[in-house]
């Protein structure tokens, strides 16, 4: 199923997509709920009535009840209001290429258990325009990735479990002002400023049940569910980045699991996977100066498109736009 938040007379309408054509939820069966955080919180009573409803379109018994396509569609983030958002360090291939870069050895932690850091929820975006302030531009990234949203609470999830706890996967932009980020990190804190302007999701949440043809064992040693998934990035339509699902090390359960020990997961939180690898200029940059004198460093400017798509889960499209305020507070530096 894939489900999509959508802008109707001034609010966000949950609805949804079948062959490109968007139902508003409580025009298929009238228990349906109009907003994707009621979808959530009531998960195992809403998404089988979802499920026959599915059906029921597919099988051209509810034909009559479209609102409009997804194409003409002002679409939102397909979780407009995220109860939290974590973002995790899933794909080895990015993490041990952005520590050579550095010249730093790979880190064996990342072996032992998955890591992860709270973003701002309250900046989630769906597609269109990212409005970035001065500072922002100065070696301004994205950041492929895929994510998650929890569907039902829970506490102290095993991974063997976990899987159940996933609404669906979506694509992840975690957009960085790195020259901001790197900055605060030189004192052992953050990301902070250069993560918490934008984070974006979207087109569409699409569930686990949609995904069954992708699955594939996990890696050895690892629990959870796993998915064949090509993932790419394309930046005024030149495509800069090419990775896969199958290549993440740690999986959403036990992500899930570290996550959910000694605190509450709640329906409506996001997590993602960390940025797959070749999945940002600033992994690029780094090992495009290591293999030529001459490289010409990459970063997004004013007016770049950024089309992201994986593979079963549509393709998120951005404008990078400049904000009218001329305010830095790097500036303010004592």
């Amino acid at each position: 199923m894939k489900l999509v938040t959508y802008l109707k007379e001034e609010h966000d309408r949950l609805a949804m997509c079948v062959d490109g054509i968007l139902y508003d939820m409580d025009s298929i069966h009238p228990e349906l709920p109009t907003s994707m955080a009621m979808f959530l919180n009531y998960w195992d009573d809403y998404f089988p009535v979802a499920q026959n409803a599915e059906q029921r379109i597919k099988s051209g018994l509810k034909s009559n009840v479209y609102t409009t396509t997804l194409a003409d569609a002002v679409l939102l983030p397909p979780i407009p209001f995220p109860a939290s958002c974590r973002d995790a360090y899933a794909f080895r291939q990015h993490v041990e290429a952005a520590r050579r870069n550095r010249k730093m050895d790979m880190i064996p932690e990342f072996d032992q258990f998955p890591v992860f850091y709270f973003t701002n929820h309250n900046s989630i975006q769906g597609p269109g325009e990212i409005v970035c302030m001065p500072d922002h531009f100065k070696q301004l990234d994205f950041e492929l990735e895929a994510a998650i949203v929890i569907c039902k609470p829970g506490k102290n999830i095993p991974a063997a479990d976990a899987d159940a706890y996933i609404g669906g996967l979506m694509i992840m932009n975690d957009i960085s002002a790195r020259t901001l980020q790197m900055e605060e990190m030189r004192l052992n804190l953050g990301p902070a400023k250069g993560k918490d302007f934008a984070t974006i999701i979207g087109p569409m949440l699409v569930t686990l049940d949609e995904l069954e043809a992708y699955e594939i064992p996990c890696p050895e040693n690892h629990t959870g569910k796993a998915w064949n998934l090509t993932m790419t990035c394309a930046i005024n339509g030149i495509q800069v980045s090419k990775g896969n699902m199958q290549e993440m090390t740690w999986t959403f359960a036990e992500i899930i699991e570290r996550c959910s020990y000694g605190t509450q997961l709640f329906a409506g939180d996001i997590i993602g996977s960390g940025t797959v690898g070749t999945g940002c200029f600033f992994e690029l940059n780094g090992t495009g100066k290591l293999t030529d004198d001459h490289y010409q460093e990459q970063w997004l400017k004013e007016g770049d498109v950024i089309d992201m798509e994986i593979e079963g889960l549509g393709k998120l499209t951005n404008t990078i736009v400049k904000d009218e305020s001329d305010f830095s507070i790097l500036a303010l530096k004592k």
